[in-house]
């Protein structure tokens, strides 16, 4: 019987139709593939179960954090060689009954079947989302949903995020320039601040952060902008860790935070909003109720900075689904839209949208430092998540950094007002310098 390694090779380069751009590693030590090339490790046969009984991203998302499934090299080239043969590829059921079709791909499925041993299917594995019936982003799904993402742990989050605590996307300055690339905790500290000119925040507003996370945006604006700040999120434990944050800074008569859905607060109006990496949770059909709702929270002439992830729009709409792996392990019931719809969205709750920024880039610089802070204590971080999240994050994390390099998504802030009945906006000419007065 040939090496396990060299039947694998010859069976997925059936079912994908191309050479397979890395090396495999079997279960009984043998390789086969490109020499030089990152190595697939497929730990044991129970990898090629999940594969036939999940066929596609998910399938193979159970394998990873299950440990079925490895990378032996660099894990951004490994995923970058991948990505044009198994994840960017379509594998719904329609694709999958389609490519059946093919003699060559059903010869390829029997003999991983022969291979991957008796046909029972394997349990999913502890980390992935256990769904249940009912309509999706109601108070309570979306309790459920938050709590399974941010709910992992503050001392986990301390360590992939670092001392920031901020969990979007930094501002990092021109790599190029004479400043070199800085810190990350410098570029999360520019990014609160580049929202805190963009607000426009002086001395005595008010300021409502929808989804405050573990406090930063709050701390940061009332210290350094003299603001009072409602922070709200739907996380036990980011509110429990933003209110001893808060307390240490002594900014506990300036500072509140709430565990309170958005759609619950009724203490407006404030001066400003930030809902910085929160949008992404809200979900296409509830997203003119976000907009209105935070219209509604607003006083005439109040600014508005919305920071979301954006999806590249599609020629069909009707046919976005969501990823399967991040659905499924890292924020389920999130959405994606592009950035065209959010704004038009907003506009039709009444804001006058008045700048649009993009730092798709500056997202993929902050993930690849989030997955150098992970890898750099990994055994810590097993410990802290157990095995199986620690991998989640470090797949999750990686990918998307490829993602938003590659322009598959991205991340934009869009300042908007609403709008007095003077129609006066209350911005200056030139928006753009965001600085003192602007």
């Amino acid at each position: 019987m040939a090496d396990a390694a060299l039947r694998l090779q010859n069976l997925f380069e059936q079912l994908l139709g191309a050479p397979l751009p890395v090396r495999v590693r079997a279960w009984d030590g043998s390789q086969a593939g490109p020499p030089g090339a990152p190595v697939l490790v497929v730990r044991n046969r129970r990898a090629l179960r999940r594969l036939l009984f999940k066929p596609g991203e998910l399938g193979l998302a159970r394998a990873w954090v299950a440990g079925d499934l490895d990378i032996d090299g660099d894990l951004y080239a490994t995923l970058g060689l991948l990505a044009g043969h198994i994840w960017e590829r379509d594998e719904d059921a329609r694709t999958l009954g389609q490519a059946l079709r093919d003699p060559e791909v059903r010869a390829a499925v029997r003999g991983l079947v022969r291979l991957a041993g008796p046909p029972l299917p394997p349990a999913p594995p502890p980390e992935e989302v256990r769904r249940t019936r009912g309509h999706l982003h109601t108070r309570r799904s979306d309790r459920r949903a938050i709590s399974h993402h941010y709910d992992v742990g503050n001392d986990f989050y301390e360590l992939v995020l670092g001392p920031s605590m901020v969990y979007s996307c930094a501002y990092w300055p021109d790599p190029a320039g004479a400043e070199g690339p800085g810190t990350l905790e410098d570029a999360q500290r520019d990014k609160l601040e580049l929202v805190a000119r963009k607000l426009a925040l002086t001395p005595g507003q008010r300021l409502l952060d929808v989804g405050c996370g573990w406090g930063s945006m709050a701390i940061h604006t009332a210290r350094e902008h003299g603001v009072g700040v409602v922070g709200v999120t739907l996380s036990q434990e980011q509110a429990a860790y933003a209110r001893k944050r808060v307390a240490e800074e002594g900014l506990t008569d300036r500072v509140e935070i709430r565990v309170q859905d958005y759609r619950d607060v009724a203490d407006g109006p404030y001066d400003a909003i930030s809902s910085i990496g929160m949008a992404e949770h809200v979900g296409a059909e509830r997203y003119l109720e976000y907009a209105g709702d935070l219209f509604r929270l607003l006083k005439p002439g109040g600014r508005l900075l919305n920071h979301q992830i954006a999806r590249r729009p599609q020629r069909d709409e009707s046919a976005y689904s969501v990823d399967a792996f991040i659905d499924a392990y890292v924020f389920p019931d999130g959405e994606l839209a592009p950035v065209g719809s959010t704004v038009s969205l907003l506009e039709g709750a009444g804001f006058e949208v008045r700048d649009v920024e993009a730092i798709r880039e500056h997202y993929a610089l902050t993930l690849r430092r989030w997955v150098a802070n992970l890898e750099s204590d990994w055994a810590l971080a097993t410990r802290l998540a157990g095995p199986g999240r620690a991998r989640v994050w470090r797949l999750y994390m990686a990918a998307s950094a490829l993602a938003f390099e590659r322009n598959r998504i991205g991340v934009n802030q869009v300042l908007a007002v609403r709008p007095p009945e003077s129609g006066a906006s209350g911005m200056p000419l030139r928006a753009r310098t965001w600085g003192a007065g602007s």
